[in-house]
This record gives structure tokens, sequence and C-alpha cells, in this order.
């Protein structure tokens, strides 16, 4: 270990020790009612001084955090090693929990992507004069202090301070108690980044445990959270969805289907199907149903369920299938509406475009859907039939990341219908003021 690791390291020791000591201190003073109350307060200060920051220093500040990212590998792979030892989760869990030293390089990229892009804030969304000289803009601004509750994925932690600090938003962030030691070493380099450019360190916060009151504090903090966004099982997504007196942005479940059209070039149905199944399984993004034309699976399916089982992929087939290929297992209802997140894909044979829209109507929900055909008109057709967040033509359901879509991250995808849809990135982190220029006028 370098001196440069040696003395993050230290740091991030030293930010963990006084952020609890902290805490403690104003939980037993009873100054403040419970710690997640008492970090949003720090929080929606410290949001005030974000938004008005100039772009320049906020690209400092992401900057800057790269670099500390990098400093800190060490650290932050040892303390990512403690979460490791202590789980006892599956493959999949387990893959979303891990850090890499190429993870952690990654994390540092997208911070510095995050810096490059235009700034999202003051951007004049729309402006217009009336008749009476009045004129009128429409402003892109912050939206003030995101509540982040997420669970395993310890890089979502970077992902979402890089993504409000560029936004002008403070976060307050609760990570899960299975990635506790990986998301402090993370966050004490982010809050390295915001010292080194003079803005509020809590600007960026984070849960000092993980123990589950802290959900419900933050699920109750109206007036101090002004957006939570869960990432995490379908369980807390729920139960956020269920419980939240704040404003909530996020999807359950990513039950996502690609379709083979019977004009698909079958090596690239191949590719693409490979890929969107087995890159990484435990990704909202994966495909879990593969729908394929009734006129081309007879001789396609089984060749792309050989690809799929060389990688350990086990399947549950409908009855069509079963027809082409006995021996895979019968699918049941429930399969069809399952997010396996693992090596198991779901199959089944359809009639055409249209039957593959009205499967994907009664199972998805409404992630990413994605078709495979060099037939324009019904990819088209496909495009404009499924109301999904994501629709993709030829292309693997994996690309459904905010780095992907040059957004330098994520902090989520949003399925619903109102603020922002599909990845979430820095311009979906602001709302908008409108401004009113006037010459004197006054209303008769």
């Amino acid at each position: 270990m370098n001196n440069c690791e040696t003395g993050m390291k230290d740091a991030i020791m030293k930010a963990q020790e006084d952020g609890q000591q902290g805490l403690a201190q104003q939980t037993v003073s009873g100054a403040l009612p419970s710690p997640m109350v008492a970090l949003a307060r720090r929080a929606r200060l410290a949001s005030r001084t974000l938004a008005q920051s100039p772009s320049s220093a906020r690209d400092k500040a992401l900057w800057a955090a790269a670099a500390a990212v990098r400093e800190a590998r060490s650290a932050i792979l040892a303390a990512n090693a403690k979460d490791l030892e202590a789980s006892t989760a599956g493959a999949a869990f387990r893959d979303r929990l891990t850090l890499t030293p190429e993870r952690v390089e990654a994390m540092a990229a997208g911070l510095e992507e995050m810096a490059d892009l235009p700034d999202p804030v003051g951007r004049v969304l729309e402006e217009w004069t009336r008749p009476n000289g009045l004129r009128f803009r429409r402003v892109a601004t912050p939206v003030g202090v995101i509540g982040v509750i997420y669970e395993s994925r310890p890089n979502v932690g970077a992902d979402a301070a890089g993504l409000c600090i560029k936004s002008g938003n403070a976060v307050l962030l609760r990570g899960g108690s299975e990635s506790l030691h990986s998301a402090r070493a993370i966050h004490a380099a982010i809050q390295a980044g915001l010292r080194a450019a003079d803005l509020p360190e809590d600007a960026v916060l984070i849960a000092p445990d993980g123990d589950r009151a802290h959900v419900a504090e933050m699920l109750g903090a109206a007036g101090l959270v002004d957006l939570l966004i869960p990432r995490g099982g379908r369980s807390l997504v729920d139960r956020v969805q269920k419980e939240a007196r704040v404003p909530v942005l996020a999807h359950a479940d990513g039950l996502c289907h690609t379709y083979v059209h019977s004009a698909a070039d079958p090596a690239m149905a191949r590719r693409i199907v490979l890929n969107a199944k087995m890159r990484r399984v435990g990704i909202c993004g994966a495909t879990e149903t593969l729908l394929i034309d009734a006129a081309i699976a007879p001789s396609l399916l089984p060749q792309i369920v050989g690809d799929l089982a060389e990688f350990g992929c086990t399947f549950h087939a409908d009855a069509e299938a079963r027809a082409i290929m006995p021996d895979l297992p019968v699918a049941t209802e429930q399969d069809f509406s399952t997010e396996w997140l693992d090596a198991v894909l779901n199959i089944a044979v359809v009639d055409g475009v249209d039957e593959a829209l009205d499967h994907i109507q009664k199972y998805s929900s409404s992630h990413t859907e994605a078709i495979v055909t060099s037939d324009e008109a019904v990819a088209t057709r496909f495009l404009n039939g499924t109301d999904s967040a994501v629709v993709m033509w030829n292309a693997s359901t994996q690309f459904c990341d905010g780095g992907e879509f040059g957004f330098g991250a994520e902090i989520g995808i949003a399925t619903g219908r109102f603020h922002a849809r599909g990845p979430v990135g820095v311009e979906q982190l602001t709302t908008f003021r409108y401004e009113v220029i006037g010459t004197g006028q006054v209303r008769t």
C-alpha cells in the first residue's frame, strides 16, 4: 500500500469514527429526535449551498472524488472483503455485493464522466413572451434533498452521490447492513472530493449503521427529504412505496423480455439473447423471458438453449416450446411473473408481434423490452406497442444502464409515468421553476 492509500485509509477510518461520535452526541443531547432526521436537517442546510454553487465547483468535487476513490482502492477493497466474509447470500447476491479493482475503477471513471456532462442546473427549458410583453422562462433547478435507500450494491452510493452533486442536490444515503463497510469507505472518498472543492461535506451523508429503523425515519421525513429512491428487492420497494410520506421514484421489478421475430438474423439473435440473459444475471436489465416466433422456433430455439446451457442457464418453457424440446421443464404462470435475477430463463413461443406484445402486456414490469428483427415495420410496431420505460431494437436489454445511455451513471431505473422514466441521470434529478420578467406591467 502506498502513502496515498495509507493516508486515505486513515482518513476513511477517522471520518467514520467522527461521524458516529457526532451522531451519538446529538442523539444523547436530545437536540435532534433521531440520527436520520439529524442527518436530513444537515443535508437540507447543505443543499442550499450546493444548489447555488457554480458548475465548476461541483465538477471539481467530482474530479477530486474520482481521484480519492482511486487512492482509496485498497481500503475500499479491504472493506468490501469484510462485507463478503460476513455474507451468507447466494451467488447472484454476492455478485452485486462484490467489488473488484475493475469495479472500483468504473466508479471513479463514472464520476469523471459526470463531471464532463453539461450542467443540468439553470438550463432554460422553454421561454416565451405574452402579448402584454411579459417574458416567461422555465428553468431547471435541483430537487433539494434526495434520499437513496439501497441494498447490497455498494457502488450505488458512489453513483448516487456523483449524480446528486452534479445536479446540485444533497443526498442522504442508507445502504444495507450487508454492504456497510464498503459503503462507508466509498462515502469517505466522496466527502474528500467535496472538501477539495470547498463544498459542504454534508451534501453527501450516510446512515451510521444498517439499523432498519433508519428506513422508517427516512420514509417519514416530509419537509426534510424531497424525493426517495429505493434500490433493492421487491420487499424494500413495496414498503417504500406503501409507507413513504415523501415522493418516491422507483421500480419494483426488472422483468425484461427479448422477442426474437421471424425476420431476425439467427446469429445476431443468438448473440443478443446470450448477452441479455447471461452477461450479469443479477441486474435489473437482465432478460428474464425469451419470446420467439413459431415460424423460426424449431430451428433456432435449440441453438439458443444450447448457447445458454453452456453457461449454466436453466429454463422454464411453455407447451409450444416443449413440443420442440420436450426435455425442457414446464413453465408455470408464476414463472412468467418472476424476476429471477439468476441463471434462469422463461421461454414462450408466440405467433407474431401482436402475440408477443400481448404476453409483454400481461407479465411485464414496464422496465425494458427488446425485439430482434430485420423488419423495420415490425420493429416500429413493437417499439410503439409497449409502454415500458425502455424499448430496444436489435440490442441487449443489459444496455438499460445510465452509463450506457451517456449519463455517466444512474441513480436507478424509473418505471412510473411521472417526472422521469428509464435510467435516472442528472437531468432527471432536476425540477424547474418559472421566471417572469416584466417592464412594469400590472394586471387589470
